[in-house]
């Protein structure tokens, strides 16, 4: 497909057609850097990251074992309090991924280790993905969720906490982030829990892991001050339709966050709760 076709499909919340095509994770990347040059073009503005499969639990489900990452938009991201809603008009397939989120407070430099990319970070907060595919019933190759904007839809970030009043450290953070248990309601009903262990043995190391992967990437942009990246999902991705509320509830003191589902997208056919 053409960026200019991948574009219109995520703009319609349509299916990609069956002869879809894209042969190489360094041509996906590619392919997905010249969709976000489109996107520039258009006026829409890029605010941060998302990386996807950090969550190794759900690697053999999605046949996909390596992490993925593609650009968060200002289109595609709110800011919350502790609740908010995201409108799913138009998605495609989306499903929600509960996932912590950092600020940056200065780019971090060349090779940074974790503890010089601790210091460069100024925020985290709790946050809700809402990943779609374009792929019918989500299969897909790894080369294809690259090239389909790392399936990104939208993003919800939650009430923001200093890193310095959680962790003095990047280990230190990131050994107490690993050991942060997760439950994840629909309304009242408990659907899956989760550990920040899960995701690359911590969010930091996720993010560790993607800064590198950013450099070795031909063309693509650095980290800014401001940026927002969101690290992947501590359980499964679940379906969800207009009209539900979610929530996500940390073991203290990382904070807890509400969604609450608007729009007109509907669930998948074929695709049911426990999927």
């Amino acid at each position: 497909m053409t960026p200019e076709s991948v574009l219109q499909h995520n703009d319609l919340g349509a299916l990609w057609p069956a002869d879809a095509d894209h042969a190489s994770v360094d041509g996906a990347y590619q392919s997905a850097l010249a969709v976000r040059r489109l996107r520039i073009a258009r006026g829409e503005r890029p605010v941060g990251f998302k990386i996807g499969f950090t969550n190794r639990t759900i690697w053999k489900r999605y046949r996909v074992f390596a992490p993925i990452w593609g650009t968060v938009w200002d289109t595609t991201l709110t800011l919350c309090d502790g609740a908010g809603s995201v409108d799913l008009q138009p998605t495609c397939q989306p499903r929600l991924e509960p996932e912590i989120v950092f600020g940056l407070a200065t780019t971090p430099p060349d090779g940074a280790s974790l503890e010089q990319l601790f210091a460069c970070l100024d925020w985290l907060a709790p946050g809700f993905e809402v990943v779609q595919s374009h792929r019918p019933d989500w299969k897909f190759t790894a080369v294809e969720t690259i090239a389909d904007g790392a399936l990104h839809a939208r993003l919800l970030v939650g009430g923001r906490t200093a890193v310095r009043t959680l962790a003095g450290s990047g280990q230190e953070l990131d050994d107490r982030l690993g050991a942060t248990r997760l439950r994840l309601y629909r309304g009242d009903v408990l659907i899956d829990e989760g550990s920040g262990v899960n995701v690359l043995d911590g969010p930091l190391h996720a993010l560790h892991h993607f800064v590198r992967e950013l450099e070795r990437c031909p063309g693509a942009p650095r980290l800014q001050p401001g940026d927002v990246v969101t690290t992947g999902t501590w359980t499964d991705a679940w379906p969800i339709a207009v009209g539900q509320t979610w929530r996500s509830a940390c073991d203290a003191p990382f904070l807890p966050l509400q969604v609450t589902l608007t729009g007109t997208s509907q669930r998948a056919q074929g695709l049911s709760d426990s999927s």
